[in-house]
């Protein structure tokens, strides 16, 4: 084979040089050189040391991440059949390795007796963190356990990332091919024109030659929200939302036995470590204790919600009625929603687009970033020229001070070969090593429309909000100041705390100071119109209590997963959903409703007991902007102490700590509350 690009250990990826073929010999080719080094140094044998234990090991790991890290950021920006095969070829043998050096005694014996002598080897508080951790981990994978049992886990282990990766693949596969075609103008009327000329040009993607009146629907997030907004005709928002909510659910990608395969090894790995269930597994690493108390949070949090939730379903129902329908339907809820918006704050999403060009936004986003922190962030794609993964990626470099902290690698609009959603991704993490410094990269990832006609992306409040909180996850990754990898950025940083950083920024988008440069008009530049800017304000809690419920659902659901619920038992994954729906739902569902069959967040995305993390983490950003409302928006007191202790310490200390450090205290829920109007007035 020709040179591997996924052998190089030196800059970043060349993403348009790697191939499907390069995988599997790259991955195995590290793995080999991972044991070779370790069965190395452990002949060596003790006492050992920092440099020349856990460094050399540190280094071997750094490079197997170097050959399968991009392989997996393509994966999710530039999915193709071939590369699919690979990584599904691939993964085994990285999920067998990962689980054989966790169960290593030997290494963990070796790392057990530096962390014993920790004095006498003149480790510093950060190395200690990361060899506790190291030691929990071990313990975690099973490394006590006897060799039969050590093995049945390997299985578990490696069948559960071939059961994720095919989870994921089917919904993907069911997104991308489902089509909605219309023939008739009359069906466009009141639809943005935006997703107008989206559909039309997916049409003629589809068919070059297609008639004049054909506009083609489909199942993305930028086709989505806005088709169940505006669509007049009921039918056709029937067919697109039942398509939605059942995605991979029949047929040869129906994931409902993925679901039950999935569940049913969580339960078995919990027991082989002898825990109750898997959410005693998933919260050993996590800021919250036990199981109990993440229910105790949410049940708490869905009893305060509930009456306001209520009160939001009582106001849809009543304008359904008064349009006619006898009843509203899952399909009528986004509909109704945005006409009772309309009604009382008289403003409507297209509206508001208008004044936020993405290219607006981002430069706002900047600024934002140099009033909070002091940091300079431009764009040096040109520059840089470096050998990325599409055209309309951006690479834009982080800047302090002190010079240069890292790169934010930027692709933000929705394509066909993209997965849905948006994340943060780590390319590359800090690290010192042998006096040379490694500067951080994370990809920034986002689902918007593109640019079309010659007119700019117009993004709704909500994505810039979600743009924001992207941003949060990459700042805590390339502004950390830990120089041991292990624990830099978000490396170990503990799931429920992990999106503190993003949600925490997510505030910046609702206030009138940075609003006032963040938004203008695309075509004429002139400001949000204060009366508009009053209006979003005053909607910004609108049906808020429904969304807090629906949070919880999901959130609930997954906790109850990986308790209460035993596959194979009396109830079905669906029955679960259905009783979490009786107690905290708000709104009728279809019989044919397979939600949980695209639930990727718990069976393909790391959330597993723990999607709960999420209003975890909206409870201490909100604590957090609290001291800003107090101090100022733009305090530079707050802003340095929330980037000394957030931002910068990564996993090297507990985070509790930390945020006691920063706020003074511990956190309380009162400030969510209050920003989401759900406070009894």
């Amino acid at each position: 084979m020709s040179e591997n690009p996924l052998l190089e250990t030196q800059g970043l990826p060349r993403f348009q040089s790697i191939r499907a073929e390069h995988v599997e010999p790259a991955v195995r080719q590290r793995i080999a050189e991972y044991d070779a080094l370790v069965d190395e140094l452990l002949a060596r044998g003790g006492p050992y040391t920092w440099e020349d234990f856990v460094e050399p090991l540190d280094e071997a790991a750094e490079r197997i991440e170097r050959a399968w890290g991009p392989v997996q950021h393509l994966n999710a920006v530039r999915n193709n059949e071939e590369l699919r095969a690979a990584i599904e070829a691939t993964q085994p043998v990285l999920a067998e390795w990962s689980a054989r050096v966790s169960q290593d005694e030997r290494l963990y014996r070796a790392t057990q007796e530096l962390y014993d002598r920790a004095d006498a080897a003149g480790l510093d508080p950060v190395q200690r963190r990361v060899l506790e951790l190291d030691l929990r981990d071990f313990r975690l994978a099973g490394v006590d356990l006897p060799a039969e049992k050590k093995e049945r886990y390997r299985e578990i282990q490696v069948e559960l990332a071939e059961l994720s990766t095919r989870f994921a693949n089917n919904v993907l596969d069911v997104t991308k091919e489902w089509r909605l075609v219309v023939d008739d103008p009359a069906d466009l009327e009141g639809l943005p024109e935006s997703l107008v000329a989206m559909a039309r040009a997916k049409a003629l993607e589809d068919d070059p030659e297609a008639p004049e009146h054909r506009w083609t629907f489909t199942l993305h997030a930028p086709c989505v929200q806005p088709f169940l907004q505006y669509q007049r005709n009921r039918e056709l928002r029937k067919s697109l939302y039942l398509g939605y909510v059942t995605r991979a659910s029949e047929g040869e990608r129906d994931n409902a036995p993925l679901i039950d395969r999935i569940l049913t090894l969580r339960a078995e790995l919990a027991e082989l470590l002898g825990f109750e269930n898997y959410a005693q597994v998933s919260l050993a690493k996590k800021m919250a204790d036990t199981p109990e108390q993440v229910m105790s949070f949410l049940n708490d949090l869905a009893e305060r919600s509930k009456p306001f939730g209520e009160r939001d379903r009582d106001a849809l129902e009543a304008l359904a009625r008064a349009d006619g329908l006898e009843r509203l339907e899952a399909w009528d809820v986004a509909f109704y929603r945005e006409k009772l918006r309309q009604e009382r704050y008289s403003f409507s999403d297209e509206e508001v687009r208008q004044y936020f060009p993405h290219d607006r936004v981002l430069a706002g986003l900047f600024e934002t970033l140099r009033r909070l922190y002091g940091l300079e962030l431009r764009d040096v794609t040109e520059e840089r020229d470096l050998e990325l993964w599409h055209p309309s990626v951006r690479v834009v470099e982080v800047r302090d001070a002190e010079g240069e902290r890292g790169l934010m690698l930027l692709d933000l609009f929705a394509r066909d070969d993209k997965r849905g959603g948006a994340w943060m991704g780590e390319c590359l993490s800090r690290r010192r090593r042998r006096g040379e410094l490694q500067l951080p990269v994370a990809y920034l990832c986002c689902n918007f429309a593109p640019p079309a006609d010659g007119k700019p992306s117009l993004l709704r409040h909500r994505e810039v909000q979600t743009l924001f909180h992207e941003c949060g996850h990459a700042l805590h990754h390339v502004l950390t100041r830990v120089d041991r990898r292990q624990v830099a950025g978000i490396n170990r940083v503990p799931w429920d705390g992990v999106e503190l950083p993003s949600q925490f920024h997510e505030n910046w988008t609702w206030q009138k100071e940075s609003l006032a440069y963040l938004a203008g008009h695309h075509e004429t530049g002139e400001p949000l119109p204060d009366a508009l800017l009053e209006k979003m304000l005053a909607a910004k809690t609108f049906m808020a209590g429904a969304d807090m419920l629906r949070q919880l659902e999901f959130a609930i659901f997954d906790m109850e997963l990986h308790t209460g619920y035993r596959p194979g038992g009396a109830r079905s994954v669906h029955e679960v959903l259905e009783e979490v729906r009786a107690r905290v739902g708000l709104f009728p569902k279809p019989p044919e409703d397979r939600f949980e069959c695209a639930f990727s967040h718990i069976f393909a995305g790391g959330y597993a007991a723990g999607y709960y993390s999420y209003k975890w983490a909206e409870v201490l950003a909100a604590d957090a902007f609290s001291r800003f409302e107090e101090e100022g928006l733009f305090s530079p007191e707050a802003g340095k102490s929330f980037r000394e202790f957030i931002l910068e310490r990564g996993g090297s200390r507990d985070l509790m700590e930390l945020y006691k450090e920063f706020r003074g205290r511990e956190p309380t829920p009162d400030a969510l509350l209050r920003h989401s109007g759900l406070v009894a007035a």
